[in-house]
């Protein structure tokens, strides 16, 4: 199954974790006080990171869909 789409919930602490874990998919937001997906980011490529930053986030918020 692939990755079809990857989102935040609100709750997101901007631990840092996930943009460490995946720099290609997530990055912290300043300006929103919350991490976000990078808008064109490469979901395929990095379906593994994706599933371990959504596995490692200490507040649950990552989210994705899978086909």
């Amino acid at each position: 199954m692939a990755i079809t789409r990857v989102w935040i919930d609100e709750g997101c602490t901007m631990c840092g974790l996930c943009s460490d874990t995946c720099p290609e998919v997530f990055e912290l937001d300043e300006d929103a006080d919350t991490a976000k997906v990078i808008n064109g980011a490469n979901l395929d490529a990095n379906e593994d990171a994706i599933k371990e930053a959504a596995g490692d986030c200490p507040e649950e918020v990552i989210k994705f869909d899978e086909s």
